[in-house]
């Protein structure tokens, strides 16, 4: 995937993220396009650890995979911080 693609898939992750644990959390547009960027890496990595698949691309698999990463470091986010 390109630099392109991994931003525009970052941000509809990082939104997907949101809406799914709604909440307070810092940060804006920016804060969440990064959510999603590092939500995919870490979906990806896990989901590749199970045998689950891949991030490869702007698709739904891979937008599940990247949701599940963006909402488990949303989860981590606010345990580590404190509830909001």
């Amino acid at each position: 995937m390109g630099w392109l693609t991994w931003i525009v898939l970052g941000l509809v992750v990082g939104v997907l993220a949101k809406v799914i644990m709604p909440g307070k959390d810092p940060g804006g547009l920016v804060m969440t396009t990064l959510l999603g960027i590092v939500g995919a890496v870490v979906g990806g990595w896990i989901s590749t650890r199970l045998g689950l698949g891949v991030v490869s691309g702007f698709n739904i698999p891979s937008l599940a995979i990247a949701t599940g990463g963006a909402v488990l470091l949303l989860f981590l986010n606010r345990q580590l911080r404190g509830k909001t």
